[in-house]
């Protein structure tokens, strides 16, 4: 895993190729791969929240209780695997459009990997401050379309002007999924599992 994540930040073209011809199954792939990379900003967004604080001015550092903190990790950990599978789903459906044949795993791993700078980009979430949050997320959401534009011919083995359409219906759907988690998150918030402050 950590050999495939150093390759796509330094040659992603030739490690999709690489990614592309391993086997795995599916649940081989969540539990050496998709497990411990959503659970970097689940962990960091607990030890953020519960021993650093939001700081807005000159208050005192605004920080989540233990309990609190745990619920809302657990979720968004949950979350995000499910989100994974969601897209990896997707892929799969969509490559008939296009006369590509992955299997099911290597969709999700294509998902998983497409998703590994938002997963390395929670680390942010060690230091909850509003500018540093903002600053990695956009840089994190920017390389993850790359690595999706310039990964999905790669990895279905179409041409790029066809590569480009799929990724767009790719990056909609994704689009969509984030948005059906936050409205998720919002009527669990209505019910009575929000966060709960310290002070």
């Amino acid at each position: 895993m950590i050999h495939h994540v150093v390759g796509l930040f330094t040659h992603p073209d030739q490690e999709w190729r690489e990614i592309r011809g391993e086997e795995e199954t599916i649940s081989h792939m969540y539990l050496t791969h998709t497990l411990i990379l959503a659970a970097i900003p689940a962990v960091s967004a607990f030890i953020g929240t519960t021993q650093v604080g939001w700081v807005i001015g000159d208050r005192p550092a605004v920080m989540l209780t233990m309990e609190s903190a745990i619920w809302m990790s657990i979720m968004s950990y949950l979350a995000m695997l499910a989100g994974v599978a969601v897209m990896g789903a997707f892929i799969h459906w969509m490559a008939r459009t296009y006369d590509a044949n992955p299997s099911m795993a290597q969709c999700i791993a294509f998902a998983t990997y497409t998703a590994t700078p938002l997963f390395l980009g929670g680390l942010a979430a060690l230091y909850p401050h509003l500018w540093l949050g903002m600053l990695i997320g956009t840089a994190a959401i920017c390389y993850t379309v790359y690595l999706l534009y310039v990964g999905l011919p790669t990895f279905m083995n179409i041409p790029s002007d066809e590569g480009f359409l799929f990724s767009s219906s790719v990056l909609a759907v994704g689009l969509v999924v984030l948005v059906a988690i936050m409205a998720a998150t919002v009527i669990i918030w209505g019910l009575g599992v929000g966060p709960v402050y310290t002070n």
